[in-house]
């Protein structure tokens, strides 16, 4: 290979002695390795640019208003089954009126004698302190 490069050289600044019997090897081929490129790659099952993709579908929405009043919608987790009906408010615990479903609270609404207060509190700072050990801005 290096004696092709060294030939192909010499010959086109002709540093070849004229009469000076020589072996030549073969300079187009040598060009034409050279101006080829990589080598194509090779597309995986399923990934090209002719392959249809698979499009994953969620569940299925009701839409049925009296079906969405009188059942508990997406509740059944089982493939077989229907979704459980909807009971009386008062077959249901009374705590489960009571629970918060909105944000969390923020640090200056708890009190400072419970629990959630220093939860929520060393929560803080261990963000806080994970932030300035990254070195970003609070």
């Amino acid at each position: 290979m290096a004696s092709n490069v060294l030939w192909c050289f010499a010959k086109k600044f002709n540093f070849l002695n004229v009469g000076v019997p020589t072996v030549r090897p073969a300079c187009s081929a040598l060009s034409a390795f050279q101006t080829r490129g990589y080598a194509k790659k090779v597309a995986a099952k399923g990934k090209g640019k002719g392959m249809v993709k698979e499009v994953l579908k969620g569940p299925e929405v009701c839409k049925d208003p009296v079906r969405l009043v009188s059942h508990a919608v997406g509740v059944n987790i089982f493939k077989q089954g229907e979704d459980p009906p909807l009971k009386s408010r008062e077959e249901y615990p009374e705590w489960l009126f009571q629970l918060r479903l909105g944000p969390p609270q923020k640090l200056p609404d708890l009190d400072p004698e419970s629990r959630e207060y220093w939860k929520t509190l060393r929560k803080e700072h261990m963000l806080r302190f994970n932030r300035l050990h990254k070195g970003k801005k609070l």
